[in-house]
């Protein structure tokens, strides 16, 4: 089959497409994309137009490679950072090691490239072992004889037995999701290196599983200390399986497309909730768990309705006797370039009515941004008197996480009094 077309397109920009370039299965798959508000399809007299929104990444399709870029926030040399920071991926995990710019193939050699080194480091420790029951056709006796099997195959006959054993093996679903994703992995990459290194490295492990099997055995996989070294290499693996979609962090249904897809906002929304929650830590302040009520709305043709911010915050008063909270929207905005639209400040100031106390309403909106970290306060006024202060913070991703982390901090800090 010829090389797929690379049509590249920026964040919520367009391209034009000729017709004889998708095929009625990619136009099925593009539509799924459209109906999860990742993109846009229009069919023109001549061909097509493609729209893209805030997903980057890569899709592979029949006749073209979509190569979708961003065009601000987190940069292609910082971005394994913050999508390790957003997941939560344990060290180890040596992105600051490695030359991790985007690449003209896309996101999906980075993330192939990070899940690679973590399995490589597996290789080197040694691949974890299990006993793994196997029915095995014997000379001699090794473990128990399966009678039933003895007596209705063989006939009595002795010069091979049926036994039952059980060895320790490699061939346990650790590894063998791990094989799966390696295998996947190879289909989205072009880099002639990475794509050797990642089949040299999925023949060290067990027989690859269906991926969809493999998804299920990964959500459901629980760690202790006899797989705990295996995290990392799984969280990336999910990505790579889920093909962009990590359960409560990135999710990207209805579309069988191959690739590797990221949806920014909810990207940002992880990064943030993880950003606030570990700069509040050290000034004895505390992410409030996402079961507490939220915001309810009755009455509406019987419809009950509730929302929350993205994170609420319980951080010591002025006299440290008294909490209270401070909710958090992460938005995924040009806020640096233009004013807080007039939703999101209605939003917020929702949010300092429901959680904050009447005499001092506040909230705080987090945008990414790539010039330095920033922020102003917004004073929302009415015939009234005050009816809330909203802070607009923009986090620099140019920087690492953790310095981010400790300016969150300070800032979170002084807003709170």
């Amino acid at each position: 089959m010829p090389d797929r077309a690379k049509v590249r397109i920026g964040e919520y920009d367009s391209a034009l497409l000729a017709g004889s370039q998708l095929t009625p299965r990619d136009i099925e798959r593009l539509r799924a994309l459209q109906a999860r508000g990742r993109l846009s399809l229009e069919q023109l007299p001549t061909g097509w137009r493609l729209k893209a929104g805030a997903t980057v990444g890569l899709l592979v399709l029949d006749r073209v490679r979509l190569i979708l870029e961003p065009k601000f926030a987190i940069p292609g040399d910082r971005l394994m950072g913050w999508l390790a920071y957003a997941l939560g991926a344990p060290a180890p995990l040596p992105v600051t090691s490695r030359h991790w710019a985007t690449g003209p193939e896309g996101y999906a050699d980075l993330v192939a490239a990070a899940m690679l080194e973590q399995c490589e480091q597996l290789l080197r420790e040694g691949l974890r072992r299990d006993y793994v029951r196997r029915q095995n056709l014997e000379p001699v006796l090794r473990g128990r004889l399966d009678i039933v099997a003895q007596t209705t195959r063989r006939y009595g006959q002795l010069d091979e037995l049926h036994t039952r054993t059980f060895d320790r093996k490699t061939d346990i679903w650790d590894n063998r999701v791990l094989g799966t994703a390696l295998q996947v992995a190879c289909t989205l990459t072009t880099s002639p290196g990475l794509a050797r290194a990642l089949r040299t490295v999925a023949d060290a492990f067990p027989q690859a599983t269906p991926p969809d099997t493999a998804l299920r055995v990964l959500d459901g996989t629980r760690y202790t200390r006899l797989n705990a070294r295996y995290r990392a290499a799984h969280t990336w693996a999910r990505l790579l399986l889920r093909g962009g979609g990590v359960t409560d962090v990135l999710t990207d249904h209805g579309t069988a497309a191959d690739g590797l897809l990221l949806a920014m906002p909810a990207l940002w929304e992880a990064v943030v909730r993880r950003l606030v929650t570990d700069a509040v830590i050290p000034h004895g302040g505390h992410a409030v768990p996402s079961g507490t009520a939220g915001i309810t709305v009755q009455g509406d043709l019987g419809i009950t309705s509730a929302f929350r911010p993205d994170v609420l915050l319980s951080l010591p008063g002025r006299d440290r006797a008294v909490r209270r909270l401070l909710p958090v929207d992460a938005k995924y905005k040009r806020y640096d370039r233009h004013g807080v639209g007039a939703a999101d400040v209605h939003q917020l100031l929702t949010y300092s009515a429901g959680y904050t106390p009447s005499d001092d309403p506040r909230a705080v909106i987090v945008h990414p941004r790539t010039d330095g970290p920033s922020h102003r306060a917004l004073q929302v006024d009415s015939p009234r008197g005050c009816l809330g202060n909203i802070h607009v913070v923009g986090v620099d991703t140019h920087t690492l996480p953790q310095q981010a982390t400790a300016w969150m901090g300070s800032v979170l800090s002084s807003t709170n009094g």
